[in-house]
């Protein structure tokens, strides 16, 4: 709150702040809305974080307005603005392009379930953020946070800051309040790499809970659409949102409740109390890290978490196995590939109502991806698309079913379910460096919480391209909670549990933020419905609603 104006900061705000302004009338949606797009034109010709503004935000934001003087709220996130994922569709004016210019102008016929939801509990659909070009599953030797579409994310904790990915943009977004929290999307580490980077919570929910429908997807075994937020309550108010059934998602089907549980109760500033929570230590590599800060901060951490009134079981350790075939063998990346060359057409473009590039299939992506400009082939490579072209089997083919059990056995049994069944466990603890990948594989849920910062003094570290930094001053890190299938509530619990007693978040602000606020907008006469944010590439102004761009040839049909 700024003492000065009795406004609430954006950079900070929690939806209840929000909520009592809404509903006490100190500002509407509308005002909200206008901030937060004043805000992104402020930083995204540096940030590139958001790739588009929906030109009905505003109208949407009115209407809200109107149906709550008219005493109608759809439930706490009534007029509230959230980004969105680029990968997630909507039926509306905005682009779903999972950062690639063939599928710029390609329709659905209805909102993705996600976003229905979203629209149901009365939320601005503000825009959409950017991401890793196809959720990183392009190239070998591109960036994180690059998309042709959407230009390089960075971080805002450091000039040119790597800002991880996929879920790039919405990483960024939430942590410098252009929006009140973010979706992101995860396959493994695209919501909790994003999230401890931009020192944020990330939730990466149970494959299930939340609904893939019209989310462009890698794999149905392990896609999980997840909040990207500053608190751990306010993810746990977009994730009651979100989750539920779908029958259009067999996945969602195996929920075992009718409805989900009250996640935002679930924030329990006690919840550490009598809780079993186990550290896997041959998870976490050192090698892995430029020095021991992330380390020496876990150490701190698990005695936070002990004071609280934890049971720490230490060196519960998946077998030799399994760390054996989880860092050497080449299972997971089969289940990814041959899910991908499969999910994509089938579950994504063949549901396309316009597909101005006629691109039918992984093959006609990758034909595109390589002869059209913008999409920088081959100094951004198509490895990944080759990779999954040349299994030539899919994902009901008997090779493809060895791998998807192997993945089975090394994180459940011998590995994430084996460790909470056999040492009684409520939940693991890891750093978030170590924390997605075995998860991953079996679509179990992890919650990352920031955890601290690197020293002002830290060499800088660079991406292999040279032009990310990957660590340096002030870069944030996190800690992850790792559970069962449907235990988010637990987390959730131990998540808020840490967050309340360390306030991380707050220690360092990042190196740029936006300067406006509601109190510069409210009363003010403003806020066209046709804002827009632009982003500019090679001399080329892209407008971010007809988002037109450089001539898009007709593509080569196959």
């Amino acid at each position: 709150m700024n003492p000065a104006s009795g406004y609430p900061q954006l950079i900070d705000v929690t939806l209840e702040e929000l909520e009592t302004g809404l509903e006490s009338g100190q500002f509407t949606s509308v005002d909200l809305t206008n901030a937060y797009i004043a805000r992104i034109n402020e930083v995204n010709s540096t940030l590139r974080a958001v790739t588009e503004i929906n030109p009905d935000a505003l109208s949407l934001a009115a209407a809200l307005d109107v149906e709550r003087a008219n005493g109608i709220t759809r439930g706490p996130l009534h007029g509230v603005p959230i980004l969105i994922k680029n990968n997630i569709a909507t039926t509306d004016q905005m682009s779903n392009t999972a950062g690639s210019f063939a599928l710029l102008g390609a329709k659905v016929a209805v909102d993705s379930t996600i976003a229905s939801r979203l629209r149901a509990a009365g939320v601005v659909i503000l825009g959409k953020s950017n991401l890793s070009q196809w959720a990183n599953f392009r190239s070998n030797n591109s960036t994180n946070g690059w998309s042709a579409y959407g230009d390089q994310t960075f971080g805002a904790y450091y000039p040119a800051q790597d800002p991880s990915g996929s879920s790039s943009g919405s990483g960024v977004s939430s942590s410098i309040g252009l929006a009140f929290a973010t979706l992101g999307t995860e396959t493994s580490g695209s919501i909790l790499s994003p999230g401890q980077v931009n020192n944020i919570v990330g939730i990466k929910p149970t494959v299930g809970l939340t609904s893939r429908t019209l989310v462009i997807p890698i794999s149905e075994r392990q896609d999980t659409v997840g909040p990207m937020a500053r608190t751990v309550k306010d993810a746990a108010y977009v994730l009651q949102a979100i989750a539920g059934k779908d029958p259009q998602d067999n996945y969602t089907l195996a929920q075992p409740f009718e409805a989900p549980p009250d996640y935002v109760a679930a924030c329990n500033f006690s919840a550490f109390r009598g809780a079993r929570i186990g550290i896997p230590r041959n998870l976490i590599d050192g090698s892995q890290e430029p020095d021991n800060t992330v380390l020496d901060a876990f150490e701190l951490a698990i005695a936070i978490i002990k004071k609280a009134g934890a049971i720490i079981i230490d060196n519960t350790n998946i077998t030799t196995f399994a760390l054996e075939e989880y860092k050497t063998g080449n299972s997971s990346t089969i289940v990814l590939e041959a899910d991908f060359v499969t999910n994509l057409p089938g579950n994504y473009l063949s549901k396309l109502t316009s597909n101005p590039q006629n691109v039918q299939d992984l093959a006609d992506i990758r034909n595109f991806t390589q002869t059209f400009d913008p999409e920088e082939y081959p100094d951004r490579d198509t490895a990944v698309f080759d990779e999954a072209l040349a299994l030539d089997f899919s994902n009901t083919s008997p090779e493809f079913w060895s791998a998807y059990q192997t993945n089975l056995e090394i994180a459940g049994p011998q590995g994430i379910t084996g460790l909470l069944a056999n040492y009684s466990l409520d939940a693991l603890v890891l750093p978030t460096d170590f924390s997605a990948g075995l998860p991953a594989l079996i679509g179990t849920p992890v919650i990352t919480v920031p955890l601290g910062f690197y020293p002002p003094d830290t060499p800088v570290d660079r991406n292999r391209r040279g032009d990310l930094v990957v660590t340096g001053p002030n870069i944030p890190f996190g800690i992850s909670f790792l559970g069962a299938k449907w235990s988010e509530a637990a987390l959730i619990g131990f998540a808020y549990a840490f967050e309340q007693r360390t306030k991380v978040r707050e220690k360092v602000k990042p190196y740029l933020v936006p300067r406006t606020e509601l109190e510069d907008v409210v009363g003010k006469n403003g806020g066209d419905a046709n804002a827009s944010v632009a982003v500019s590439r090679r001399g080329v102004r892209y407008d971010g609603l007809g988002r037109k761009p450089l001539p898009v040839p007709v593509a080569r049909v196959r």
